[in-house]
């Protein structure tokens, strides 16, 4: 069972992969049991004794390791090109990988290279009849899509927080290690700007506080909804609105068109509610709304609803989470 056209891809600057990409085996491996098959996977970037090649050996049944001269500075053609170079002569019916921003650039790349189908998005995977179904929401979140790929292989982005990185073996998968040749990037870098982050990532934080335009500006984000954020140990995410408002950068949208994520609870401050951005939120368990209009799309989804004045209620949500933490 090591032989498999199941694959998992993995790119990993410097030998470290982000730890959604780990999200994909979960996807993968729920596939190949379902499938009566193995799992073989590929890790793009670092060196052969890499961290993020040791971990695909104790996920995978066989792994294939890509080196690059300049793995940081790969573009989505360089990817797509290292990837189907790793899977020249190999059997491959369907290559998974996760939904980051990356992974939607060089993804579809590597099914246009392979004569095969692209599928984005997905939430959910089974197998029916001896084949592969995709999940994955349309019409912002309200209805959910059933996909057979007419064409073979399949290129399947997963969305993060939908799967769990599954249970890790004993690490004594094979390698095979080789490396990419080098291709001319499509267009020169001519600066590099990282953006500033504190605390915890937004896709991988377990609360996320989020606003809207109803906090009527950018200081609620510094002052109000981080310190309900702190104290819950999260991350302060902004819908669409808030984002064109100028109030907080991009990085910070939560939606279909921004970062989707899947927390223990999600809570909406001063958020309409669009099918844009609770397209992004379809994973969180809880979802609490404040919003000073009842009429609120966003109360149709909430588990708890409040109407009323973030002003008031979130600073004394605040004092109670931190009386509530002091005491245990």
């Amino acid at each position: 069972m090591t032989k498999t056209g199941l694959w998992a891809a993995v790119v990993a600057p410097g030998g470290e992969a982000r730890p959604a990409a780990w999200e994909a085996f979960g996807a993968a491996r729920e596939l190949a049991r379902g499938l009566g098959d193995g799992l073989s996977a590929i890790v793009l970037g670092g060196a052969t004794g890499s961290p993020a090649v040791a971990r695909a050996r104790r996920l995978a049944d066989r792994v294939v390791h890509v080196s690059v001269a300049d793995d940081a500075a790969l573009d989505s053609r360089q990817a797509a090109a290292a990837f189907a170079a790793a899977l020249e002569g190999e059997e491959a019916d369907i290559v998974v990988t996760v939904a980051d921003a990356f992974g939607r650039e060089w993804a579809p790349r590597l099914a246009v290279r392979l004569r095969g189908a692209p599928l984005t998005e997905v939430t959910g995977v089974a197998v029916e009849d001896g084949e592969p179904v995709f999940l994955r929401p349309v019409f912002g979140g309200k209805a959910v899509a059933r996909l057979c790929a007419a064409a073979r292989p399949s290129v399947v982005t997963v969305r993060a927080g939908a799967f769990s990185a599954p249970e890790e073996g004993a690490g004594e998968a094979e390698v095979r290690s080789l490396a990419a040749e080098p291709t001319a990037p499509e267009f020169e870098v001519l600066a590099r700007e990282a953006a500033e982050s504190a605390g915890v990532p937004l896709a991988q934080a377990a609360v996320v506080v989020s606003g809207g335009r109803g906090v009527g500006g950018p200081e609620p984000f510094r002052r109000e909804l981080k310190e309900l954020a702190d104290a819950l140990g999260g991350a302060v995410g902004a819908s669409l609105a808030a984002v064109d408002a100028g109030w907080v950068p991009q990085s910070m949208q939560v939606g279909q068109t921004g970062t989707s994520v899947a927390p223990t609870v999600y809570i909406a401050v001063g958020i309409s509610g669009a099918s844009q951005h609770l397209a992004g939120i379809g994973g969180a368990r809880h979802v609490v709304a404040i919003n000073k209009d009842r009429e609120a799309p966003i109360f149709r989804v909430a588990e708890v609803g409040i109407v009323g004045d973030y002003q008031t209620l979130v600073p004394e949500i605040v004092k109670a989470v931190r009386a509530r933490f002091s005491q245990a």
